[in-house]
């Protein structure tokens, strides 16, 4: 008698040729805005000491690149939603690369604040218009996969970012490095005017100020900034204070050794977290849950365990948490924003970032100089759990 033939296995999803041929520039200016701000703020200690700068001095040059992301990129993103994101991501990276060239052009050291400045303002531009089509070129069954590509680059560009900078500007000081970053820029510009295609802005409803509250107000938007702000935050702190945590065990090869393991795992889990969100094998709100929790768990188990094989543990723990969140969170986003305002809404969400980025390592210092390291890191803990509660719950979508 013969039997019925087993069912087939469906296929797997794939990107047309086409469209990945658009995708891959896009991570390249994903890349370009993380080594564009690592590889220069890990020499600016350098630069204060040659030029007598106070504490001060440098503290604000640190914060002008992320400054002027946090107030732009809203902005940005609109202009996006407005005239179509392509032309501002081109606009973005050619202004990149003529402030950075500028610097080299000029020949005045004390331009740098200016320089980190405009470079800031062209990344504000770029970063948002560079997720908004990522969003809209990939294709929905797939944007959990491009997302985590996109957050995998842009965590290779953190990685790379101040072992480029310190080597560059050993060899040939700091005119070498901005001519390397406006080099960047500028290839990174031309690939993209060759293979991005043209996406026009999209037809939207009209909005009032008011009407932009109650959106952004949305457990759809606000849930999925929050976790990505809380992920950044546990990131910048797993960057900064976990060497600390370790400086007194270890020397500084192995504490850098943490940090780089904490980046690999982080860059290496988004595409497949990515790719397991696609599936349905790990539900957005759930996923963003655990990530943080496990972030939670690296914290805790280095607050109190501080040994060798504890901080390598935490490190992937850390690193591996806040890189499942980033591309569920930006999936997310892209799946619950009304199809017309997807760049004002990738840019409000990129200032959640930022504001995580700063506010995590404050949060710690804060709790650590009266009680001590491992209370603030044991605090974050409390926070990235109290947060993964909360994502949990569930997200209502807004309408497109």
């Amino acid at each position: 008698m013969p039997t019925d033939p087993p069912p087939a296995t469906p296929a797997r999803p794939t990107t047309p040729p086409a469209t990945r041929a658009g995708l891959w520039p896009l991570l390249a200016a994903g890349f370009v805005t993380a080594v564009g701000a690592h590889a220069i703020a890990a020499t600016l200690g350098r630069y204060a000491s040659d030029r007598h700068a106070s504490l001060i001095q440098l503290g604000v040059l640190l914060a002008l690149y992320d400054g002027a992301e946090v107030v732009l990129k809203p902005a940005f993103g609109a202009l996006a939603d407005r005239i179509g994101p392509r032309p501002v991501l081109l606009g973005g990276l050619l202004a990149f690369a003529m402030a950075s060239a500028g610097f080299v052009a000029g020949g005045n050291p004390d331009a740098l604040a200016a320089t980190r400045l405009a470079q800031g303002a062209a990344a504000a531009a770029f970063s948002p218009a560079a997720s908004t089509l990522v969003a809209r070129l990939s294709p929905a069954s797939q944007q959990g996969r491009w997302f985590g590509s996109y957050g995998a680059w842009k965590g290779l560009g953190y990685t790379l970012g101040p072992l480029l900078g310190g080597a560059l500007v050993t060899l040939g000081g700091f005119a070498l490095l901005f001519t390397i970053l406006a080099g960047l820029a500028l290839a990174v510009a031309g690939w993209a005017a060759a293979a991005v295609p043209a996406s026009p802005p999209l037809p939207k409803a009209r909005e009032t100020l008011l009407g932009l509250a109650r959106r952004l107000r949305q457990p759809s938007f606000v849930q999925p900034t929050v976790a990505l702000a809380a992920a950044t935050a546990a990131l910048s702190v797993g960057v900064g204070f976990l060497p600390v945590r370790a400086a007194a065990g270890l020397g500084p090869l192995a504490t850098g050794a943490a940090v780089s393991l904490l980046a690999a795992s982080a860059a290496l889990i988004q595409p497949r977290a990515g790719r397991a969100y696609d599936s349905g094998r790990l539900p957005g709100p759930l996923g963003t849950g655990a990530g943080l929790a496990l972030a939670a768990a690296g914290f805790a188990l280095t607050a109190l365990l501080p040994v060798p094989a504890a901080l390598a543990l935490a490190a992937v723990a850390i690193g591996a948490g806040t890189g499942i969140v980033t591309p569920l969170s930006f999936a997310a986003l892209a799946a619950a924003a009304p199809s017309g305002r997807l760049g004002q809404t990738m840019g409000a969400a990129e200032v959640g970032r930022e504001l995580g980025d700063a506010g995590g390592p404050l949060l710690v210092g804060a709790i650590a100089a009266p009680a001590g390291l491992a209370v603030g890191l044991l605090g974050l803990a409390a926070g990235l759990l109290g947060t993964a509660a909360w994502t949990t719950t569930r997200r209502p979508t807004s309408p497109a």
